[in-house]
């Protein structure tokens, strides 16, 4: 077993469930329903999609590999990647809302401080 990816996996999992189920509510809802060109609506439904597929995977494997089952030789190398992904995740994060005019941007774009959980976490474990 390995902790630190299982602590990783289970912060993805947390991640991912509330992409489904606040993201769904929040964003991708309200999108959908705004008045804009369609096929921009349809881009950004894949989007969230594409997104919600990345988050499911990636969940599976930190966890599978927290649990101490090995996928291939490889698996440090895939662990990396991932966290490399979650990491640039935050950085866009925080760069957006930083430029933004939002009030409290930080505390409402709050997905980058789990982000970067997820990607130290699986870093660490990864080495």
């Amino acid at each position: 077993m390995n902790t630190l990816l299982l602590i990783s996996g289970l912060v993805a999992g947390f991640c991912t469930a509330g992409h489904f189920i606040i993201g769904s509510k929040s964003y991708l809802k309200p999108m959908l329903a705004a008045a804009f060109d369609d096929v921009a609506k349809k881009v950004m439904h894949c989007v969230f999609h594409y997104v919600s597929v990345f988050l499911v995977l990636s969940s599976i494997a930190l966890l599978l590999l927290g649990f101490g089952i090995h996928l291939d030789s490889d698996a440090a190398l895939m662990v990396k990647f991932i966290a490399l992904h979650y990491a640039f995740f935050a950085l866009i994060q925080l760069v957006i809302a930083l430029t933004s005019k939002i009030e409290k941007a930080l505390l409402k774009m709050f997905q980058g401080t789990i982000f970067v959980l997820i990607a130290v976490f699986a870093w660490l474990g990864a080495s």
